[in-house]
């Protein structure tokens, strides 16, 4: 609830911190005045919100169902978001004000904004006085923190109830993860002495309490330890009162209360603990752990008296997991389709005979069961409220076309809405807003880590700490995102790290629901979301775009359509309601020049037209002076304006066309122009096709933070220039270097290696057919590219030491016989691609080469007529993608060399006229790979 001023609070930070009135320039001569006293009102209002944030800050996290707080609380909201187009707008007049345009342009601004300035003092003045009276209505009603703490203590009630439930279900009820309870039974059971951490881990609603329960409830298990305790812990614990349950359990009650317990000090009720666990084997249970500085504590209560005792915790969140040594922890998944079935009919059928499901409900059963992803506690919520219910399909069917309001509103549902809610109300409001905002992505899809992190930092969500890594600090979010299992990393590139996030399709129809209460942000297309108000913050654009004909609201900051059908003349009208935009994005939409509004759009951060048609960028995008983020890859734009070297807050430039995916060709990507002195673009980490000439390649160097850089139609006489600015880049991690054509040579031997290079793509024949001394010093590169590089020496051996490589390309690059890959080469390598050698006609790979090799692709090897014998070795190769090899090679791989391949379960064949089967099969994995299967309904195709 404090997100909104924690972001508020630092807007007026940024807009006011620095002087803004200086920035502004001395010829706004009428407005001056105004805009003195705006940064003074403002300053005052924001120790006002000051006041305000730290009340919120410290009642928030408590979240009271009291209906009269929450309408305060909503009232802060609504004054933060009004501070907050208060300073839009003051930024969007500003920008307009100091435009570079021609002296009557700036006096034309002046004069038609100048009814705009005059409108400030009276909006300040309605904000004091709204802030005046929510202070006095705080006291009026007794918002107080005591009162709260009250509050606090009935809604911990309320969900140790919760907690209560599931440990009292009966085990006959339980459904699915027959191998996690073996694991936790022989963990409990096993012959060891030392006391053992063991941990359930999982998201809200997995069945970790159930699962602990069952067995702490077995007979087999309790008789195999001395004394039992079971301790629900929660978000809100008192130490204190952990410690004195704890002894109320082991001790006779009233024995304890005789005892003076409720009084003793927290080290005191630890002495007593001890002393009586001393020389006993104990089983102890504390579930729904959310810190580990719980556990320092219990620790030391919970003596290790080699009894071979057992602490068991559950938790959502990973870190405290890891409490657990020796990985004894069981990560809780979601069930299997036939597991979801099989529980949801106990559930739902259970006065049935053998809680069989009526045939005519099955197709409505199976979509209810499939809106429940998995999840055993919506699974048996919704079955059980079902079977209180008539047994009539259109009963059923009423219910599942309302689930999002069902699950919102029914008080029958509150129980899963009130165990997924607790998650994101124990986050702390930097996480909350930017967890919020991946709830506007429809259902199933695949959260890109680079894509997310962009748009955070540019909706002002990510600490700025000053040394120009919010990228970082987006990293450290979202790992805490996931820690909490509120994300599910559905993807890892291949050098382990998350690449694609989901967010599970309950959690996200809970959380929408908070968005839009709070008038964070709706997704319209959404089941249940039917119309879009005028205070909506974000809004994102599933379906069924056209049917918003009432569409205007000027406080909207996000604009993201995913509805790639929605004609162009629609988009260019909706936007012209929209001049307050950070985010916009359009990807995929059918456009095919830029909406002259954007241009307007001064406040703008993050813009996205890749993969439209927009051929051309007008020379008035100098005005989009806050632009962080410009995307236009797969569009049409081979030129930019000279004043895109304006912008000088850009972080991220990709402009390029692919011409050919698989990336055989010198001339692949399009090389896009960018006249002028780009030397002012000192913010760029990623700059992404450019083509060179002398003046640009001279003024690389100026851009000292970049960490990705793609610069094509490179010619001899720029590589020492080239490579002097690279060294000046420390971040610089992906490189990509391309010849200006097949028979430009390019001389690498004098130049020095580039030491925190990872990625690196180098295209263009090399002098004398030889590697560069350089290359033997690349020992961090995870992926090698390697194209028409004209090599006379097999270059194996001299990659050989680049331990950490894990994909290596050569297209092209060897003119030779003979490739030879040698035993304990390559220990991380996951994909090896080879094409375009024509002499190539010996591939050797020693047994214990490439011990890690996932995917191998040949393409173009026509003189390689025999199948690899040392393929048979490498037990871990899943995929192969064969291409215009030639007849005797394929003919030996279906035929006398097939038991070489058998062990690979996907081999994909092409002959030299399957151009086109190729593209898709390529552009499909593309897509699947960068957006995941469920936005490829978004894609059009082409």
């Amino acid at each position: 609830m404090a997100d909104a001023l924690f972001v508020v609070l630092r807007k007026v930070a940024l807009t006011l911190g620095d002087g803004a009135l200086e920035k502004i320039g001395t010829e706004v001569v009428e407005a001056a005045p105004i805009m003195t006293d705006f940064e003074h009102s403002m300053k005052q209002i924001r120790g006002e919100l000051l006041i305000l944030q730290a009340f919120v800050h410290q009642v928030s996290a408590q979240r009271t169902s009291d209906k009269a707080f929450d309408a305060w609380l909503d009232q802060v909201r609504d004054v933060a978001h009004e501070v907050e187009d208060i300073i839009d707008e003051y930024a969007y007049l500003t920008a307009q004000t100091v435009d570079t345009g021609s002296f009557f342009k700036r006096k034309f601004h002046q004069i038609k904004n100048i009814a705009a300035w005059q409108k400030f003092p009276n909006q300040i003045s309605q904000v004091e006085a709204r802030i005046q009276r929510l202070a006095e209505m705080r006291n009026r009603y007794g918002f107080s923190v005591g009162e709260l703490e009250r509050n606090k203590s009935l809604q911990l009630s309320s969900h140790i109830c919760l907690s209560d439930s599931a440990y009292l279900m009966d085990n006959s009820e339980i459904v699915g993860n027959v191998d996690e309870i073996g694991k936790l039974t022989k963990w409990l059971l096993e012959d060891k002495q030392d006391r053992s951490l063991i941990a359930i881990l999982g998201m809200g609603g997995l069945g970790k309490t159930t699962m602990a329960s069952s067995a702490y409830k077995s007979q087999q298990i309790r008789s195999h330890f001395d004394c039992h305790v079971w301790v629900t812990v929660s978000q809100t614990y008192q130490i204190e009162e952990l410690l004195r349950e704890t002894i109320t359990q082991l001790i006779d009650q009233r024995a304890s209360m005789e005892s003076g317990f409720m009084t003793m000090s927290r080290v005191r009720l630890i002495e007593v603990i001890q002393n009586y666990l001393r020389d006993k084997k104990y089983f102890i249970v504390l579930d729904d752990v959310w810190d580990q500085d719980a556990w320092l504590f219990l620790n030391y209560a919970f003596v290790r008296n080699k009894c071979g005792s057992r602490v068991l915790i559950t938790t959502r969140r990973r870190d405290v997991s890891s409490l657990a040594v020796d990985n004894y922890v069981i990560e809780l998944k979601t069930l299997p389709c036939a597991e979801s079935w099989e529980l949801f009919c106990k559930k739902a059928f259970r006065a049935s005979k053998d809680n069989i499901c009526p045939e005519n409900f099955r197709s409505l059963a199976e979509k209810i069961v499939t809106r429940c992803q998995g999840l055993p506690l919506a699974i048996v919520t919704i079955g059980s409220t079902l079977s209180y219910r008539e047994l009539e399909v259109e009963e059923w069917a009423f219910f599942y076309n309302q689930l999002s309001w069902q699950l919102a509103y029914n008080p029958e549902l509150h129980w899963i809405s009130s165990v997924l809610n607790t998650s994101l109300h124990d986050l702390p409001s930097y996480l909350r807003s930017c967890f919020l905002y991946c709830s506007l992505y429809p259902e199933d899809y695949k959260i890109r880590r680079k894509l997310i992190a962009k748009l955070w930092i540019a909706e002002g969500f990510v600490e700025d700490r000053g040394d120009g890594k919010m990228e970082e600090v987006t990293e450290y979010y979202l790992s805490e995102l996931t820690q909490r299992s509120l994300l599910q990393v559905t993807e890892r590139n291949k050098y382990g790290r998350a690449r694609t996030f989901v967010m599970h399709d309950l959690v996200r129809e809970a959380t929408l629901i908070i968005a839009k209460k709070e008038k964070f942000g709706i997704a319209y297309g959404n089941a249940g979301i039917t119309q879009v108000t005028h205070e909506t913050r974000r809004l994102s654009i599933k379906r069924c775009a056209q049917s918003l004909h009432s569409l205007a609201s000027s406080r909207l900051r996000s604009f993201i359509l995913f509805d790639s059908k929605v004609p162009s003349p629609w988009i260019y009208d909706v936007l012209s309601r929209f001049r307050l935009l950070r985010v916009l994005c359009l990807t995929f939409t059918d456009i095919e020049q830029v909406p002259c509004i954007v241009t307007e759009l001064y406040n703008l951060h993050y813009l996205d037209l890749s993969h439209t048609k927009v051929k051309q960028i007008p020379s008035s995008f100098r005005k989009l002076i806050n632009l962080q983020v410009l995307d236009l890859r797969f569009t049409y734009v081979q030129e930019l304006p000279l004043e895109i070297t304006m912008l000088t807050n850009l972080r991220h430039l990709h402009v390029c066309l692919i011409h050919d995916l698989y990336a055989r060709t010198l001339n692949c990507f399009s090389a896009t122009k960018i006249p002028g002195n780009i030397c002012r673009l000192k913010n760029l980490r990623a700059l992404l096709t450019i083509s060179a000439n002398k003046d640009l390649v001279s003024q690389l160097g100026n851009m000292t933070l970049m960490r990705s850089l793609a610069i094509l139609n490179v010619r001899q006489s720029y590589i020492k220039e080239i490579w002097s600015s690279l060294a000046k880049m420390p971040n610089l991690s992906r490189l990509l270097i391309s010849a200006c054509d097949m028979d430009e040579i390019l001389r690498l031997e004098m130049l020095e290696a580039l030491p925190n290079v990872k990625v690196f793509w180098l295209a263009g024949k090399l002098e004398g057919g030889m590697l560069p001394p350089l290359f033997a010093k690349f020992e961090k590169l995870t992926w090698l590219k390697m194209d028409w590089s004209g090599l006379k020496k097999d270059p194996i051996s001299s990659f050989s030491h680049m331990l950490n490589l894990v994909d290596l390309w050569l297209f092209g690059a060897y003119s030779g016989e003979h490739l030879c890959f040698c035993a304990g080469w390559f220990p991380k390598l996951k994909t090896l691609q080879l094409a375009d050698m024509e002499h190539l006609n010996q591939i050797e790979m020693e047994e214990g080469t490439m011990t890690n090799l996932h995917e191998l692709e040949l393409s173009s090897l026509r003189n390689l007529k025999i199948v690899p014998e040392g393929i048979r070795h490498i037990r871990t190769l899943h995929h192969m993608f064969l291409k215009d090899m030639s007849i005797e090679f394929i003919g030996r791989l279906q035929g006398s060399d097939n038991h070489i391949v058998q062990h690979i379960r996907d081999i994909n064949i092409f002959g030299p006229s399957d151009s086109r089967a190729v593209n898709n099969f390529i552009y499909s994995i593309y897509f699947a790979h960068k957006y995941g299967p469920g936005a490829i309904k978004y894609i059009p195709t082409k």
